[in-house]
C-alpha cells in the first residue's frame, strides 16, 4: 500500500455539500470552483471529484456538469487530477470515452472517471430514459466500464453486450494514460461490490464507521481476490478542522440544527429506493439517520471532525485498516479546505512516515 492521497468534492451544484440553511461561503460557480481548484493544489490535495447532478433532488438548483467543468479547471491547474462523474444511460460510452480522452490530452495525463450507477429516477425518466432495476442498472454500468476500456486499448473497438454493441468502431487519440486512466465507481451492495471486484480501479465508500468500512474493504478485497484482480478504496469524511474538539462540534451541530427539513425529507425520499431495493438492503442510504442525510453521503459518520491532530489520527486509523484515497467535503470552501490541506494532510504524512519506519505500516 502507498502513502495516502487526498481527494475533495468540487462544489459544482448550489447548495454547498450539507442541505442545511446555516450560511456557508461555498459557491458553484466557475470562477469559485477555479479558486477552490488552485487552493487545492498548492495545499497538497492530488485529486477533485466532480458530482453528475441534472435535477435538483435536495435542494441543489443549479448544477454545472462534471466533464465540462473538469475540462476548464484543467486549463487553470498543473497537477490535479479530475475525476468527472458519469451516468451510463444518460450518456453512451463510445462517447464518454472519446470525452475522456480529449480531457486527458488536454490536461497531460490528469483524467479519471467516476462511474455512478445511479439513485434518482427523475434525472432518467425526466429525459425520457428507462429506470432499470437497481442491480440492472450496476450490469449496465459495468459494461459501461468495459466499452470504455476497449476504446482506450484497441485499435478497433468492439463489444457486444445487452446494453451496448460497437462494431469495430475506431476512436484516436488514445488517454495519455492509455488502459490506465483510473476507473472509480460507489455502491453498497451486493451488485456494486461485485462490479467492482470485477471492473474497478478505485471503490467509494460513503461515510462511516471505521468497522463498517473496514466489512466492505474485506468484502470487496475477496470478491476482487477471486477475479485475480486488486482494487483500491476511497472513503469518504465531511471534515471541519477548528481549534478546539469542542469548536468542531459545535459547528456540527449548528449545521444539523439549521437543516432544511423539506429538503432532507426530499432527499431521503429519493434516495429510499437506492439504500432498500437490494434484496439484501445493504445499498447506500438503507440506514442511514436523519443526521447522516444532512451531508449526503453520510460524511458526519466518518469522524474527520476535531482539531487538526484528532483529524490526522482518524486518518491514519482509517489507512491502517486498507484505505488509500481520502474523500473530504467542506462547509466554508473557501478557507476550509486550504486549512484541511495545509494542516492536516502535513500531519498525516508526517505520521505514515512514523509508523512506516516502525514497521507498523507496510
Amino acid at each position: 500500500m502507498g502513502n495516502l492521497k487526498f481527494a475533495y468534492w468540487v462544489p459544482n451544484v448550489s447548495g454547498g455539500l450539507v442541505v442545511s440553511k446555516l450560511p456557508q461561503q461555498t459557491d458553484w460557480s466557475f470562477e469559485a470552483n477555479k479558486r477552490y481548484a488552485q487552493i487545492a493544489e498548492d495545499s497538497n490535495y492530488d485529486l477533485a471529484l466532480l458530482q453528475t447532478r441534472f435535477f435538483a433532488s435536495y435542494g441543489a438548483e443549479y448544477q454545472l456538469e462534471a466533464i465540462t467543468l473538469a475540462s476548464a479547471l484543467a486549463a487553470v491547474t498543473d497537477r490535479l487530477q479530475l475525476i468527472s462523474a458519469v451516468h451510463p444511460g444518460l450518456w453512451h460510452p463510445a462517447v464518454y470515452a472519446k470525452m475522456l480522452s480529449t480531457l486527458d490530452q488536454i490536461s497531460g495525463g490528469r483524467a479519471a472517471v467516476n462511474v455512478v450507477s445511479g439513485w434518482f429516477k427523475q434525472e432518467f425518466t425526466g429525459f425520457g430514459e428507462p429506470w432499470l432495476e437497481h442491480d440492472e442498472r450496476y450490469r449496465r454500468s459495468e459494461e459501461f466500464i468495459r466499452v470504455l476500456r476497449e476504446f482506450w486499448t484497441k485499435e478497433k473497438a468492439a463489444f457486444s453486450g445487452d446494453f451496448y454493441k460497437i462494431n469495430d468502431a475506431p476512436s484516436k487519440p488514445k488517454p495519455v494514460q492509455g488502459g490506465n486512466l483510473p476507473i472509480f465507481q460507489g455502491g453498497n451492495s451486493t451488485a456494486a461490490k461485485q462490479m467492482a471486484a470485477r471492473v474497478s480501479d478505485y471503490y467509494f465508500m460513503n461515510g462511516n464507521t471505521l468497522e463498517g468500512f473496514q466489512k466492505q474493504i474485506n468484502e470487496v478485497r475477496e470478491l476482487a481476490q477471486q477475479e485475480g484482480r486488486e482494487v483500491k478504496f476511497a472513503a469518504h469524511g465531511f471534515a471541519i478542522v477548528r481549534d478546539s474538539e469542542e469548536e468542531a462540534y459545535q459547528q456540527l451541530n449548528d449545521i444539523v440544527h439549521a437543516a432544511d427539513d423539506e429538503a432532507v425529507e426530499g432527499f431521503k425520499q429519493s434516495v429510499k429506493e437506492a439504500g432498500q431495493s437490494t434484496q439484501d438492503r445493504q445499498g447506500m442510504w438503507a440506514n442511514s439517520s436523519y443526521k447522516d442525510l444532512v451531508q449526503y453521503n453520510d460524511g458526519f459518520k466518518t469522524g474527520l471532525i476535531g482539531t487538526a491532530e484528532q483529524v490526522a489520527n482518524q486518518i491514519i486509523e482509517l489507512k491502517k485498516i486498507g484505505v488509500d484515497l481520502i474523500l473530504t467535503a467542506h462547509f466554508h470552501y473557501e478557507q476550509d479546505l486550504e486549512r484541511f490541506g495545509k494542516e492536516v494532510i502535513p500531519l498525516v504524512k508526517e505520521k505514515e512516515a512514523k509508523l512506516k519506519a516502525e514497521g507498523v505500516l507496510a
